[in-house]
């Protein structure tokens, strides 16, 4: 287990190292200069050259990438002698703790330091810490939605193979994962709260938490929560009828569901205590997959429900070219995405024990 769980670690270590690589250089290939996008065109040619100083956006592209990569990485080697490397070791900006240390050079393990906002100088981990429980309370919302109605529309489809009941819940999956998400988000605005918002109450956009502009106390509103995650959940929903469904009708054909019923146990029992649990593997990976989607930002819902989110916070970032926020959210999303595929293989081997997670 151990050994299978540090290979798997390595390889998502990779996996975000591409990432960073591929979204540095795209972004230096857009012709923006970051410096002017944060003071705006009649700011002269000094202050402009200070903030790209500031920033590292002074030096050649090679050393702004190594020193972004030094900065965000968990474990590194910093050069005291070293006159570009501005950040050295700042206590406001790191916590770190020294390793080894050899002359000028000092190895240290430390808090990946994500950098400051081009447009606000906030701490981008603080920044993203603001949106991410906005984010993980509509992911969850929407996942645990789509999971229950899901699983629960795939088995009695399953059960009532080729009935009206099937049809129905073939033709309505096929339904909800032919819409893109900002098209059911418009539709679904267009209705409940417009159309009727008397008998609904819905507002068409709001946050989680709205802010009262006199007192600036928050206020938990869940009401803004439905109609996202309402919408986030229909097409994991549509793909969970489907692949539950399937998998439960190879399952239920198989010779021990037949002796467990043989052997007087309860039709209930057979299909959720049997049946269910080995025809969830297919299921779980497209719950872990979705989730970790969602998690990361639902940006079309997020932007047209103004729900203040990641999803939300990282398409402004892309409209100002704000680097280190947008990286930082992709770096974010990614490694949801690493972590959660870590964490479904192990619960693999607890679904089916003909799975194993041991080395060969």
């Amino acid at each position: 287990m151990i050994p299978y769980l540090l290979k798997r670690i390595g390889y998502g270590f990779l996996v975000l190292l591409g990432v960073v690589i591929l979204v540095f250089f795209l972004f230096s290939l857009a012709g923006v200069d970051p410096a002017r996008m944060t003071l705006g065109q009649r700011a002269d040619l000094a202050t402009i050259e200070n903030v790209r100083k500031e920033f590292n956006l002074d030096l050649p592209l090679y050393r702004q990438f190594q020193l972004y990569l030094n900065d965000i990485s968990p474990v590194s080697l910093h050069n005291a002698s070293d006159p570009e490397a501005r950040n050295f070791l700042d206590p406001e900006k790191y916590l770190y703790r020294s390793l080894v240390s050899v002359g000028a050079q000092t190895l240290v393990i430390k808090r990946p330091y994500l950098r400051r906002s081009f447009q606000t100088r906030r701490d981008v981990t603080e920044l993203l810490l603001e949106r991410i429980p906005n984010t993980l309370v509509l992911a969850v919302s929407a996942m645990i939605l789509a999971t229950v109605v899901g699983i629960l529309l795939g088995v009695l489809a399953a059960v009532n193979h080729n009935t009206p009941l099937d049809q129905a819940s073939v033709a309505l999956s096929v339904l909800g994962i032919s819409f893109p998400s900002y098209f059911s988000a418009v539709v679904f605005q267009l209705v409940f709260a417009y159309l009727l918002v008397d008998l609904t109450g819905l507002n068409l956009t709001g946050d989680l938490f709205v802010s009262d502009p006199l007192t600036g106390k928050e206020t938990l509103v869940l009401k803004n929560l439905l109609l996202p995650a309402i919408v986030l959940g229909i097409r994991p929903i549509a793909v969970i009828v489907q692949l539950t469904r399937s998998s439960m009708l190879d399952v239920l054909t198989l010779d021990y569901v037949r002796t467990a019923r043989a052997k007087g146990l309860g039709e209930r029992a057979v299909l959720f205590r049997h049946a269910l649990r080995n025809a969830l593997n297919p299921v779980l990976t497209a719950i872990s997959g979705w989730f970790a989607e969602l998690l990361a930002g639902a940006f079309f819902v997020e932007v047209i429900f103004d729900y203040k989110g990641l999803g939300f916070e990282t398409v402004e970032a892309l409209k100002k070219f704000d680097f280190p926020v947008l990286m930082g959210a992709i770096l974010f999303a990614a490694t949801i995405f690493v972590a959660i595929n870590i964490l479904v293989d192990i619960l693999y081997s607890f679904l089916d024990p003909r799975v194993s997670v041991k080395q060969p």
